[in-house]
C-alpha cells in the first residue's frame, strides 16, 4: 500500500506541473526562443537585410551581381565559352543553373529574415518607437525583394509569415497580387522610415521608399499613384541633382560634376551629395566592409569586369591605373550601340561632343599623353606624341570604350599600387571598384517619373523631366513630341550606364528581347529568345515542392 501511495504522489507531482515544464530555455546560447528581444536583436538581424543586399547586388562572387548587366543591350563577353557571362543563354537560363537559382534563393532569404522580424518585434520588449523604426526596415526589404521577384520571374509564391514547420505546397500568386504586397509594404516602410536628412548614409529612408513604390505602381499601370510617389522624391527639399563640381577631388583634378559623382568619398550625403538617394556602403579594410587595400577579395568586381584589358605593345607597363582603365580584363565589352549609337553616332553630332557624360574623362575612347600619367611616360619612351583611339581599332577585350564611373583613376587604394618608375601602375590584386555604390540616385527618379508622364499621356511633362537630366549634361533639349520609352531607355544608357540594373528596368518594360536583337549581336548569335523576358522558376523549387503545382513559365522546360 505504501509504495502504491507513492508512486501515485509521483504521477500527481508530473500530472500538476505545467506544461512549460517540458519545454527547453536556452539559457547560454541565442535560438529562435530567445534571440528576438532587445532592439539590438532585431538591429543585428535588419543589418543581415542590408548584407544580403549588397551580397547580391554587388558583392556576392565575381559573375553574380552583373547578371543584371550581361544579357542586355550593354556589354557583351569579351570571353565566351560558357554560362557565367550569359555567353550561352540557353544553358545560362536553365531552370536547374546557377543564375536564376542563387537570385531566387538570395531574394527569399531577405524575405524569410524581414517575415520573422515583422511577426517577433511586436511580441517584444522594444518602444512602440523602436518597433516602428524595425518593422519600417524589414518591410521595406521584403517590398523590395518582391518588386525584384516578380519582375524577374513574374507571379511568385506570397510568403508574408514567418515559416516555423516545413512546407512543400507553394503555389504560384499572380503578378498583380505580388505587385500589390510591393505596393502595401513600400506604403508602410515611406510613412515610417526616416526623412532623408534624418537617416544615417546608406540607410534606408522614405525617398527610397516612395521611388521604388513609384515604380510598382508604374509596373501596375497605376501611372497617377507612380507620379505621385516619385513627386514626393523628386519635391523634397533635401534633395537635388548636384550641378556644380563638388567633393574630395574636385579641386585637383580636371573633370566635372558628372565625374565628380563617381569619385571615391563623394556617393553620400555627408559629402554634400544632394542626389543619393540610397548608397550601398563599402569601407577599406574595415571588417565587413567588402574592400581590402592589399586586395580585391570580397570587393565589387566592377573595373575587372568592364574595363579593357590593355595588355598589347606599347601598353609593356600593364596593369597601370589612370585613365587606362586600371586593373579591367575586358569581360563586358561595351557595345557598338553604348559607345556610339545612343550618343548620336559619331562626333558629327553635336551632343557627340557636348554631352559631358561623353567626355572622354567620362567615356573613354581616346588614350593619349594628356590624359594620363602612365600614357605619358610610355609616348615619352617610344619618343612620339602617340595616340591610342578605340574609333579605328577593332572592338576587342584588351581595347575599347568604357565609362570611368567602373573605376577610380588615380585614387585606388595605396596598397594595390606597384610603386615603381611607372606612375599609378597596380598590381594584380587590383580590379575592384573602391567606391561606394548608388542603387538610386536622383537622376533615376527623373527618368522613371519621365516614364509615368508618358504612359499617363503626358509627354510634354516627360519631356520636362528628361531636360532636367540633358541640361545638366549640357545636351539638347528633347521636344515632347520625339519621347518615346525607346528614348528613355536610351537616355537611362546615357545617364545609368553600367550603373543601373539594366536586366531589371528592361524586363520591368517587356523590352529586353528587342533591344538585345536590335543593339547586342553576340546575344542574338548565342541564343537569345523571346521567353527570357521572364527567367525560369528553379528546378529544385519545382521539383521539391511535392503538395501542390508551382508552374513553370513558358518556354522553359
Amino acid at each position: 500500500m505504501k509504495k502504491s501511495i507513492i508512486f501515485l504522489a509521483i504521477i500527481s507531482f508530473f500530472w500538476s506541473c505545467d506544461e512549460d515544464f517540458l519545454e527547453e530555455k536556452p539559457e547560454d546560447f541565442l535560438s529562435s526562443a530567445n534571440a528576438f528581444n532587445t532592439y539590438e536583436d532585431f538591429t543585428a538581424s535588419v543589418n543581415n537585410m542590408y548584407y544580403l543586399v549588397r551580397r547580391q547586388f554587388y558583392n556576392r562572387d565575381e559573375n553574380r551581381p552583373f547578371d543584371f548587366l550581361y544579357g542586355t543591350d550593354l556589354v557583351f563577353d569579351g570571353e565566351p565559352g560558357g554560362t557565367q557571362r550569359h555567353g550561352n543563354m540557353v544553358q545560362a537560363y536553365d531552370p536547374a543553373g546557377d543564375i536564376t537559382t542563387t537570385h531566387w534563393n538570395l531574394l527569399y532569404k531577405n524575405i524569410a529574415e524581414a517575415n520573422t522580424v515583422i511577426e517577433r518585434a511586436p511580441l517584444s520588449e522594444m518602444s512602440e518607437e523602436e518597433i516602428n523604426d524595425i518593422v519600417s526596415q524589414a518591410r521595406f526589404f521584403r517590398g523590395f525583394s518582391y518588386n525584384v521577384l516578380v519582375t524577374l520571374y513574374g507571379g511568385v509564391p506570397l510568403v508574408t509569415e514567418a515559416i516555423t514547420e516545413p512546407k512543400i505546397d507553394f503555389v504560384r500568386n499572380s503578378r498583380e497580387e505580388v505587385l500589390n504586397q510591393v505596393i502595401d509594404d513600400l506604403s508602410f516602410a515611406a510613412a515610417h522610415l526616416p526623412g532623408i536628412a534624418e537617416a544615417q548614409d546608406g540607410r534606408v529612408n522614405k525617398l527610397v521608399a516612395y521611388h521604388y513604390l513609384g515604380e510598382a505602381y508604374l509596373a501596375l499601370g497605376n501611372n497617377t499613384e507612380a507620379i505621385a510617389a516619385l513627386s514626393k522624391v523628386i519635391d523634397d527639399g533635401n534633395t537635388g541633382l548636384m550641378t556644380e563640381r563638388f567633393g574630395t577631388r574636385s579641386a585637383e583634378e580636371p573633370g566635372d560634376v558628372f565625374w565628380d559623382l563617381f569619385r571615391r568619398g563623394n556617393q553620400n550625403r555627408a559629402s554634400g551629395n544632394t542626389e543619393a538617394i540610397w548608397v550601398i556602403q563599402f569601407e577599406v579594410d574595415v571588417q565587413g566592409g567588402g574592400l581590402q587595400s592589399g586586395s580585391r577579395g570580397g570587393s565589387y568586381p566592377y573595373e575587372r569586369h568592364f574595363a579593357p584589358l590593355l595588355r598589347f605593345a606599347p601598353f609593356t607597363s600593364w596593369p597601370v591605373g589612370d585613365y587606362t582603365g586600371g586593373r579591367g580584363i575586358g569581360w563586358g565589352i561595351t557595345t557598338e550601340y553604348y559607345t556610339n549609337t545612343v550618343w548620336g553616332g559619331d562626333a558629327s553630332d553635336p551632343d557627340f561632343a557636348n554631352d559631358i557624360r561623353n567626355a572622354n574623362h567620362n567615356f573613354v575612347r581616346v588614350y593619349n599623353r594628356d590624359n594620363s600619367s602612365a600614357l605619358a611616360l610610355i609616348a615619352e619612351e617610344i619618343g612620339r606624341d602617340t595616340v591610342w583611339s578605340t574609333e579605328n581599332q577593332p572592338r576587342i577585350r584588351e581595347f575599347y570604350a568604357y565609362p570611368t564611373k567602373v573605376t577610380t583613376p588615380y585614387n585606388h587604394p595605396d596598397g594595390l599600387y606597384r610603386g615603381g618608375d611607372v606612375p599609378f601602375a597596380l598590381t594584380s590584386s587590383a580590379g575592384g571598384t573602391y567606391t561606394d555604390q548608388y542603387m538610386v540616385r536622383l537622376a533615376e527618379t527623373y527618368l522613371l517619373r519621365a516614364e509615368a508622364y508618358l504612359a499617363n499621356n503626358q509627354p510634354q511633362l516627360a519631356a520636362d523631366d528628361l531636360n532636367v537630366i540633358r541640361n545638366r549634361a549640357n545636351a539638347s533639349e528633347v521636344a515632347a513630341g520625339d519621347v518615346t520609352l525607346d528614348y528613355i531607355l536610351d537616355e537611362r544608357v546615357r545617364e545609368l550606364g553600367l550603373e543601373e540594373k539594366r536586366r531589371l528596368t528592361l524586363m520591368r518594360t517587356n523590352t529586353i528581347y528587342d533591344r538585345v536583337m536590335k543593339y547586342n549581336p553576340f546575344y542574338v548569335e548565342n541564343g537569345m529568345q523571346e521567353h527570357f523576358n521572364l527567367w525560369p522558376i528553379p528546378a529544385d523549387e519545382i521539383e521539391g515542392n511535392r503538395g501542390a503545382e508551382l508552374v513553370q513559365n513558358p518556354g522553359y522546360n
